[in-house]
């Protein structure tokens, strides 16, 4: 039964004691050298205590992400190799298993697509298969053969998967992290957008209900449902904010448009021509009608608010202009093109990533004006054309 990547994730890594016991390997020659059976057991066993402290060395330094890329792991390596030639070379034998131990610890060393693993381990397999070969016989030569190519690359291999999915799982939590991190901009957006333009109008059309209530008692009573009715419709924004399925109509928020500013004693020109737009651009464009309405009320101080939706065969142009006193948004003043304001610089944002812009600043020697731009979509120019003016 294969192990799947859930099943990895839940084993630990290979450490740096796992593959110390496979010196074990050597223990026949070991014996052999204290028993005298081999040829100068004084240079066979200077040889072996070099090759087990290079092969220490190597499989340290290459489990260690701090040495992994020096020079240390390579030199280590190249030093195991010389002396692994030299003793099979020299005695032969069972010191022909140096080869897959050398085998093994190039695979952790090498592991990775910037060295060239699979070319050392063809080497070294070719080489182990030639001395047993030339030292042994056949049976030997292509036993110390296979055993060299399958422990270098199991070895990269597992290595290879654990550090894969070590990765994955670095980068699932990261993408969780993000999404966490764009779900609460979307939410304060959301909230920002509705609470400030909600709010800014419920206060206008209180100060009309106070200011009516005196004269026109009527009056005032339709004020005061136009405050219940927009206190209703917050509830529901809210909760379709919350949970993320909310999408703004540019035609409702040209009507709220209408209705806020005539409350707030401002006189109102809309125009509006062109194709219909997609859902994400009348979504888009209804927040910047929602916004830009909100700061002419709040802070512009002017008599006269116009709103322009422009339709062109590439672009869609929404134009909101005043003839305050050049103060569009609560720190837009004298920004002279820039974008001021949280609501604004979130609108910025937001249309950016649709491939539009969005511009604020004064409107000529008085005023401001919040111009915004969306691309349109090519089923959307294919739609007959819309026109509509409406003056208060």
């Amino acid at each position: 039964m294969f192990a799947t990547a859930e099943h990895i994730e839940r084993l630990k890594p290979p450490g740096r004691r796992t593959f110390l016991p496979w010196l074990f390997m050597l223990s026949g020659d070991v014996q052999a050298l204290f028993k005298e059976k081999t040829p100068l057991p004084w240079l066979g066993g200077a040889g072996a205590a070099a090759f087990v402290a290079l092969y220490v060395t190597a499989i340290h330094t290459s489990l260690d992400e701090r040495r992994r890329h020096t020079r240390a792991p390579l030199l280590a390596l190249a030093g195991l190799a010389a002396v692994t030639y030299a003793l099979g070379i020299g005695y032969a034998g069972d010191w022909l298993l140096c080869f897959p131990l050398l085998s093994l610890a190039s695979g952790l060393v090498l592991r990775g697509g910037s060295r060239p693993l699979g070319p050392v381990i063809l080497v070294l397999s070719g080489s182990a298969g030639i001395i047993a070969g030339i030292r042994g016989g056949a049976s030997d030569s292509l036993t110390v053969s296979y055993g060299t190519v399958l422990s270098g690359l199991v070895t990269a291999a597992i290595l290879s998967l654990f550090e894969t999915v070590a990765q994955l799982r670095a980068t699932r939590q990261e993408l969780a992290r993000t999404a966490v991190e764009k779900e609460r901009l979307r939410f304060s957006r959301d909230l920002h957008d509705l609470l400030g333009h909600t709010m800014s109008v419920v206060v206008v059309k209180a100060e009309a209900v106070r200011r009516l209530a005196p004269k026109n008692l009527e009056a005032a009573l339709g004020q005061a449902a136009d405050i219940e009715a927009v206190g209703r419709q917050a509830l529901t924004e809210i909760r379709e904010a919350v949970t993320g399925y909310r999408e703004g109509s540019l035609a409702t928020e040209l009507d709220r448009a209408r209705s806020a500013l005539d409350a707030a004693g401002i006189e109102a020109a809309v125009r509006r021509s062109g194709p219909p737009l997609a859902p994400q651009t009348e979504a888009l464009l209804g927040w910047v009608v929602r916004e830009g309405v909100t700061n002419v009320v709040r802070h512009s101080g002017a008599a006269r608010c116009e709103i322009e939706v422009r339709g062109g065969m590439d672009r869609i142009r929404l134009e909101i202009t005043d003839d305050g006193d050049g103060v569009g948004s609560p720190s837009a003043a004298g920004s002279g093109g820039a974008i001021g304001g949280t609501g604004l610089k979130g609108l910025a944002e937001r249309l950016s990533a649709a491939g539009g812009s969005l511009e604020s600043g004064p409107g000529g020697r008085r005023g401001f004006r919040l111009v915004a731009e969306l691309p349109v979509d090519t089923e959307d120019a294919m739609e007959p054309e819309v026109e509509e003016t409406w003056t208060a």
